[in-house]
């Protein structure tokens, strides 16, 4: 199969046809329905777009992109194509529009294959949150893939499509990439339009990717990345590709809290003390930085997001679009019927939540204490970044856990503890496959860089994988 852009993009110029590329990935997702990492194929619109490809190719019209094949997050908009943030409440949706970064790779001859699993409106870090049941982790049966873009990170992992979008509120796209060996790529808030991606929480979400090499994750990037007038939030900033004035010896900062916490898996914990002695050995500079708001963070950022949340998801009301329970009667029934019935445990949990830090009385006790608090968090790691190049940082404590392991909401919500950082701060951050544990799963380490540097980001990842 074709595991990487560079694979397909052979492939067609030795002659092979974009149809037959598609079919072959058809057939695989076929093959592995087991793993449920999709919920909708989009057979008939990838073989006529196959079609149209192919006689750009011969015409030697075609871009990129072309024969490589992307399955979407459940929460990415694609025109004329069914969404629903795999939730009750979108049931029989289909998008009017297509969103602004899949538009971009279209543009470039991409070829979108379908919907895939996901939590419930993002809310979630390991897939067991779906209205459709929960994704298997393809490295080990009965093992959750992270979340809350599982199937986007398991339908990478197991090459059913070549490249995957998925969304990053708190670590959405890194974990899972840690948990099934793939790189998950969250650029610099804003750097990605979010027109056309349902929204969680508006000032934490970004799309990201994933891929099975850094130089699929940086074309990707540097294709769909830059601003849209139709997402006020874009940064007009211009994205830098051609830099080639990189410094050779990285300054590489590491933030105690995370490489001595005492959640972090030993087989993690050696694998990174070895990697930072080969990072030394070669003539980077390291030096550990202290972040002691570590204990802050995974609050700070469940007040927030909840908060956005509760008001974001006001518009699934069961009158517009999507879900009405059939046994309301009246308008109040209409709306507190669709929505009990419509969401999920977890994402009403998320509503409530948030409904109670927004309500008068505690809005200025939860909600703006969260800004300052969030405020703080960015100062502080502004100031990292006058120092150093990068952050590294593990992107997980451990490995993924059977399915049904953890019950506990503050359990699941602790998954997300080195991810939710770059999500509070808005910098860009990537996990890149890192190891495979003595129990057979991989993990994976986290590089995070200051906003709008992604290029040093792919620069760092290229340093760190000539060790690795």
């Amino acid at each position: 199969m074709y595991r990487t852009i560079g694979d397909v993009q052979k492939a067609v110029l030795s002659g092979e046809s974009v149809l037959s590329i598609a079919q072959a990935y058809l057939k695989k997702i076929e093959e592995n329905a087991h793993l449920n990492a999709f919920l909708e194929v989009f057979t008939e619109s990838v073989i006529e777009n196959a079609k149209l490809v192919d006689e750009k190719v011969k015409a030697g019209t075609a871009g990129p992109l072309a024969g490589v094949v992307v399955g979407i997050k459940d929460n990415i908009c694609y025109k004329n194509h069914r969404v629903s943030a795999s939730s009750k409440i979108l049931e029989g949706f289909t998008s009017l529009y297509t969103s602004t970064v899949l538009q971009r790779l279209i543009d470039q001859d991409a070829i979108v294959i379908g919907r895939l699993n996901c939590d419930e409106f993002a809310m979630g870090s390991s897939n067991e949150n779906s209205a459709f049941g929960s994704v298997e982790n393809n490295w080990k049966a009965n093992h959750v893939p992270g979340g809350s873009s599982g199937g986007s990170a398991v339908a990478a992992s197991a090459q059913l499509c070549t490249i995957t979008l998925g969304s990053d509120t708190g670590g959405s796209v890194r974990q899972p990439a840690s948990w099934t060996g793939t790189y998950g790529l969250k650029p610099t808030y804003g750097r990605m339009s979010r027109y056309g991606l349902i929204a969680y929480a508006s000032s934490f979400d970004q799309i990201g990717s994933f891929t099975n090499s850094a130089a699929d994750a940086q074309l990707i990037y540097e294709l769909s990345a830059g601003e849209d007038e139709m997402d006020a939030t874009t940064s007009s900033r211009e994205v830098k590709c051609e830099r080639t004035d990189f410094p050779q010896k990285l300054k590489i900062g590491l933030i105690s809290e995370c490489v001595h916490h005492e959640g972090l898996d030993p087989e993690v914990r050696e694998k990174l003390a070895e990697l930072i002695q080969k990072l030394k050995d070669a003539g980077h500079e390291i030096t550990e930085v202290s972040f002691p708001f570590m204990d802050y963070m995974v609050p700070t950022y469940y007040v927030l997001t909840t908060a956005e949340a509760s008001s974001n998801l006001s518009r699934f009301d069961g009158v517009h679009f999507g879900y009405r329970s059939q046994e309301a009667k009246g308008v109040e029934q209409t709306y507190i019927k669709s929505r009990t019935e419509g969401f999920g445990p977890e994402v009403k949990r998320r509503i409530m939540t948030g409904t109670f830090v927004l309500s008068h009385g505690y809005y200025d006790a939860y909600y703006t204490q969260g800004q300052k608090v969030r405020r703080v968090l960015k100062n502080r790691t502004d100031e990292f970044f006058q120092q150093v190049d990068l952050l590294l940082l593990p992107t997980t404590p451990g490995t993924a856990f059977e399915k049904n392991a953890v019950k506990d909401p503050i359990q699941m919500y602790l998954q997300d503890i080195f991810t939710v950082h770059a999500n509070l701060t808005g910098n860009p951050a990537i996990s890149v496959p890192f190891g495979v544990h003595s129990n057979g799963l991989p993990f994976g380490i986290q590089l995070m860089a200051d906003s709008f540097q992604e290029d040093l980001l792919f620069h760092g990842v290229k340093k760190l994988e000539e060790l690795l």
